[in-house]
């Protein structure tokens, strides 16, 4: 199996929760380090790997696969210089600050002849995963609406200045929008038209903490919600058709799991707890059925499957660069819309 020579460009929380540890269990990757500024920790957990004093050094060594896990606010610089150096990239969200610069870069990685994706994992959380199959099986009937929330309790702002000081990559709407728009065009492609409501609501805060936003499609409608003060969480998915509803709470454990440094494996790996199972009500052969759904298996194992599928064997991207301009599309609309207290068309 060919091995693909990936490196970080940072390797705090995410690189140490989200990429390195899938990196290590697949057959087809091989670790090579990460960027570290200051503290210099991938040692510590991959004794083997180098410690690049420079993202110049790092692009220097024999690097196939770069992973741009860096602040918003610096994906673009950086993305960019990883392929002009001729190296794949894997690029967090949000994707880029703009939809131009994300057009620009699926351009260069288009010219060069590189691949490029955005890492969406959320994608492959257990709870999702289920909803696009209870989607996917039609027992709902023509769709009228669907409603998406990332809930949160939390009032305290952030010790990490990058994340509560007004800049590119700062606020709910590039945190977690990206994931919410993400499983909404994944699911039902680009909507036609876009409103946003996008409020500050924690004492102090200068970034936004609080997002409503409407996609409007032909014949139905996706809400997205995120927030800070939501102590009892409403349904992560709430989806309703002409036949009946699904609603499903957010159950996924691969995060938590993955920060106490528990180890993904192909077998239980993405299980969730029992009880946080989906709710089914409809209509099937005129008979009315409610029932809980059995919650798939999630598993980020995938995403980085894929990764390897696309580059050695030169499949599509998981989650192509085209993906990311459609949902830097659609946060570039909330703003617009926000500003001007009106909805924006995106066709």
């Amino acid at each position: 199996m060919q091995k693909i020579k990936t490196a970080l460009l940072s390797y705090g929380m995410s690189g140490k929760v989200f990429h390195a540890p899938f990196l290590d269990l697949h057959p087809g990757f091989e670790l090579l380090g990460s960027w570290e500024r200051s503290k210099k920790l991938i040692q510590e957990d991959y004794p083997t790997v180098k410690s690049y004093p420079s993202i110049d050094a790092l692009l220097a060594d024999d690097v196939d696969l770069v992973i741009v896990n860096t602040p918003v606010g610096t994906h673009f610089e950086y993305a960019k210089k990883v392929l002009l150096a001729g190296k794949h990239a894997v690029v967090e969200k949000a994707f880029t600050s703009t939809v131009a610069q994300a057009e620009e870069l699926a351009s260069i990685a288009k010219e060069k002849g590189l691949k490029l994706a955005v890492f969406q994992n959320r994608r492959w959380d257990s709870d999702f995963k289920t909803v696009q199959q209870v989607i996917k099986d039609g027992v709902l009937g023509d769709l009228v609406e669907a409603e998406f929330h990332f809930d949160r309790y939390n009032p305290i702002l952030s010790p990490k200045a990058h994340k509560e000081t007004p800049n590119d990559g700062a606020g709910i709407l590039k945190d977690l929008g990206p994931h919410l728009i993400d499983q909404a065009v994944c699911l039902f492609g680009s909507p036609k038209s876009v409103f946003g409501d996008i409020r500050c609501t924690r004492e102090n805060s200068v970034v936004d903490d609080w997002i409503d936003l409407l996609l409007l499609y032909k014949d139905f409608r996706v809400r997205l919600k995120a927030g800070f003060f939501v102590r009892e969480a409403n349904p992560a998915y709430t989806i309703h058709g002409k036949k009946g509803s699904f609603l499903k709470p957010r159950g996924d454990v691969q995060e938590d799991e993955l920060k106490v440094g528990k180890k993904p494996n192909l077998d239980s790996w993405g299980t969730e707890l029992d009880g946080s199972e989906g709710l089914l009500h409809t209509e099937f052969d005129g008979k009315e059925i409610c029932e809980n759904v059995p919650t798939l298996q999630g598993n980020y194992f995938d995403y980085f499957d894929g990764i390897y599928e696309a580059i050695a064997n030169n499949k599509p991207e998981p989650v192509t660069a085209e993906d990311g301009v459609k949902v830097m599309q659609i946060i570039e609309a909330a703003i617009a819309s926000n500003r001007e207290k009106k909805i924006i068309d995106l066709e």
